[in-house]
């Protein structure tokens, strides 16, 4: 497959990945105000529902599917050699996308609690932690683009 293509398929569910990963938990500070067992509670877990399994799900699956493709040809064909996985852009990429995945699960067992009624975050937490993906997408893209350290 075209590197070009492999790249622009990584960046654009990474892109779905990311958007999903800022919207829930703004879906969650809502819901943390709406009144249990309401019309807004089952409103929000089924809007929550369908953002983390139709569009978070198979966008970190295709993140990772791409990502580890693009991983692989870099070794195999442009770079010569798996020792970029060394460097310390890559190894901070690495570790964004391992928080990342960890968030995505965190996320989701965050929306089970909320399906169960035993939600204790409030919605300041959840507006607070809104920004976490972003803060690390912002340091995983430059890292990349600067390859530092590399």
């Amino acid at each position: 497959m075209n590197y070009d293509l492999l790249r622009g398929l990584h960046i654009i569910s990474v892109i779905a990945w990311m958007a999903g990963m800022m919207y829930l938990p703004r879906l969650f500070a809502y819901h943390a105000a709406a009144p249990m067992g309401g019309e807004m509670d089952k409103t929000f877990q089924t809007m929550e529902l369908k953002l983390y399994r139709i569009i978070m799900g198979p966008a970190m699956v295709a993140t990772w599917v791409f990502g580890l493709a693009l991983i692989y040809v870099d070794a195999t064909q442009i770079r010569g050699g798996w020792d970029f996985l060394q460097t310390p852009w890559m190894i901070t990429k690495l570790a964004g996308i391992v928080f990342l995945t960890a968030w995505h699960h965190v996320l989701g067992a965050a929306r089970k609690k909320f399906v169960a009624g035993t939600n204790t975050r409030t919605a300041r937490f959840w507006k607070m932690t809104n920004e976490l993906p972003f803060i690390a997408a912002i340091i995983m893209v430059i890292a990349v683009t600067t390859e530092f350290g590399g």
